[in-house]
């Protein structure tokens, strides 16, 4: 007889939060890669599929750190070295979720530039700090 693990609510959790982040940071990768054959799609192609994303987007950011939250209550205290990780973690989530926001805002081509840099690094970076404190 076939046997699989069990699905609890731990599973579910870290399910919810790697989804989530597929969608956050993979999204951002995927459109920032179609953005130049997007400009000569039209003057509005680029600018109406980042709309498009942010649809899907801004709702993955709001689960991303609900699902946080609820690791973080879930573990515990880790001890110190896991606090002061998941203190950088906190920082880079911060800081992609309020260049993202000023990306979308942007009225220049250097502002959209700039904070779609910062989003995607520091997404990158919350990414990667998310697999440390993974194990």
């Amino acid at each position: 007889m076939l046997r699989v693990l069990s699905i609890d609510l731990g599973v579910i959790r870290v399910f919810l939060h790697v989804l989530a982040a597929t969608v956050w940071v993979g999204g951002q990768l995927t459109l920032a890669a179609l953005v130049p054959v997007l400009r000569h799609a039209g003057p509005d192609a680029a600018r109406n599929a980042a709309r498009a994303f942010n649809r899907v987007a801004w709702p993955a950011f709001a689960l991303l750190v609900a699902t946080g939250i609820w690791n973080v209550l879930a573990i515990g205290d880790a001890g110190p070295e896991y606090r002061t990780t998941l203190t950088v973690k906190l920082v880079l989530v911060l800081v992609s979720g309020v260049t993202a926001f000023l990306h979308a805002r942007a009225g220049s081509r250097g502002g959209l530039v700039v904070f779609g840099a910062l989003t995607g690094l520091s997404a990158l970076g919350a990414l990667f700090v998310g697999v440390l404190l993974a194990g």
